[in-house]
């Protein structure tokens, strides 16, 4: 009876913990158990078993965004469904392949090589998925920041790897068929891992702060408006409320307002701009709005920056969109008028993409200045993901959504303010002072090698397990799963 109840229970208990620990709203601390009990399970049962145990626990955790996928018109329908069914499947190839090389007498390998194939898998996700990524792990244990500094070497790879391989690890080392010395060398793998990852964290964490360089506020309207027609009344009425708000800022600030806050043409722009100009200029403090910009030929999501010196407006064009959206793509950097290179441009969906990002640490960038929109609750999952692009490449992140989680970051991924537009005030405001920061990182230089590295471990776990196959010394463990685990 106990035996027939290990697989409900490990699922139920497995799905359970990824519904709480990830998705909008996750408990960092759920995130690291929940793929244990699946991954316990699975060295005790079938082959078959462990992977529909593991893709239906991973399917139902990801129940908590299905509404999300359904109705954002950010990600084609296709592509969500693609996205949950796929990590679903993904997740059950780690619980099979940790289970194969767990029976073949291979813990250590069992404990690296599963959350390397996740890794490598969901970096194929960037190369392939027009809409990039959003980390299910790493933005899950985002407010942590000393796990997440591993990304300024990394990138946020090695901490979807870590989060994955600590729970195997003990998985590992857990199952009684492994000889003494194989788990030992587990263990003590295992726990220097999170010996690196916590001391590096806590190193850098150390230098974290400094004088403010940059005083920086985000701003949104509670209401939720997308583009309204600046030639309209509702629009005129917004961006009048919108300079009130500016006006009452310290002179030196930075204001950035959310994506799409008007729509624009030719006939438009410049009087729809106006109001807001002359309030940047009259209070020394800069702007940057995000415009719909509408063109007899093509449209553009603009990130557009008012400079406090009244100068002429300067207009950084969306890099990444949804397919099918009829905007043109941009593909130069754009920095805001009288700050030198440390401030960037960016816009909602390229933080999805590690470029431009890293192309702006490398150019100087100290602060993203970055309107977004953001919807149907997935505002602080996207805000975590734009946290861990700035920690990635040593930037301080002001994030203005639409509709979600307003947020100012600094280069070491700690939430320096933020707010939500789920409020019944008719503006949201965030304001903090951002450092300079530690410049640029690791992985600003190099990229994403270590996604390249998990591609290489996971190729070689699997090398291994054809290799090794059915020549693997039986154990007493393996002999005792044998009448339910053949066929690994």
């Amino acid at each position: 009876m106990a035996s027939r109840l290990r697989a409900p229970v490990a699922l139920a208990a497995s799905a359970l913990l990824f519904y709480f620990g990830t998705g909008f709203a996750p408990i960092p601390a759920l995130t690291w158990l929940a793929p244990l009990p699946v991954l316990l399970l699975a060295p005790r049962v079938s082959a078959r078993t462990a992977f529909c145990v593991a893709f239906l626990a991973y399917l139902l955790g990801l129940s908590n965004q299905f509404e999300f996928f359904l109705k954002t018109p950010s990600v084609p329908l296709p592509i969500g469904i693609t996205i949950v069914i796929g990590t679903s499947l993904l997740f059950g190839l780690v619980a099979w392949l940790f289970r194969a090389l767990l029976l073949r007498g291979l813990p250590l390998l069992a404990a690296s090589a599963p959350p390397a194939v996740w890794v490598a898998f969901m970096y194929a996700t960037v190369l392939a998925n027009p809409t990039g990524i959003v980390w299910p792990l790493a933005t899950s244990v985002a407010d942590v920041p000393v796990v997440i500094q591993i990304a300024s070497v990394t990138g946020a790879w090695g901490v979807e790897f870590v989060v994955l391989m600590v729970p195997a690890a003990i998985a590992a080392v857990a199952w009684p068929g492994a000889v003494t010395g194989a788990r030992l060398r587990t263990g003590v793998a295992g726990v220097a891992a999170c010996a690196v990852v916590l001391g590096f964290g806590a190193l850098r964490l150390a230098d974290a702060g400094g004088p403010a360089a940059q005083r920086v506020a985000v701003l949104s309207a509670s209401r939720f408006q997308w583009a309204p027609d600046a030639a309209g009344p509702e629009a005129q009425a917004l961006v009048k409320e919108y300079a009130e708000q500016i006006a009452a800022l310290p002179e030196g600030t930075m204001a950035v307002l959310p994506e799409g806050v008007l729509g624009t043409d030719e006939d438009s722009l410049a009087g729809a701009l106006q109001p807001l100009r002359a309030v940047a200029r009259e209070r020394g403090v800069d702007v940057v709005i995000g415009i719909v910009h509408t063109t007899p030929e093509i449209k553009y999501n603009y990130s557009v920056h008012l400079p406090s010196d009244g100068s002429a407006p300067v207009s950084y064009t969306k890099w990444h969109f949804a397919p099918g959206v009829p905007f043109r793509r941009g593909d130069e950097l754009v920095f805001a008028h009288g700050h030198g290179r440390d401030v960037g441009l960016a816009n909602c969906m390229d933080l999805n993409f590690p470029t431009p990002i890293r192309d702006y640490a490398l150019a100087g960038a100290r602060l993203l200045a970055t309107p977004a929109a953001d919807e149907f609750g997935n505002g602080r999952q996207h805000s975590r993901n734009a946290l861990l692009r700035g920690v990635e490449s040593g930037l301080s992140v002001a994030w203005a959504a639409q509709q979600g989680t307003p947020m100012i970051s600094d280069p070491w991924g700690r939430v320096l303010a933020e707010t939500d537009t789920e409020s019944s005030s008719p503006f949201v405001m965030a304001a903090a002072g951002v450092p300079e920061g530690p410049g640029t990182t690791v992985y600003a230089r190099f990229g994403d090698w270590f996604a390249w590295l998990c591609l290489v471990l996971a190729a070689a776990g699997g090398l291994r397990l054809v290799r090794r196959g059915s020549s693997a010394p039986e154990t007493a463990g393996t002999r005792r799963a044998a009448p339910i685990a053949h066929g690994a």
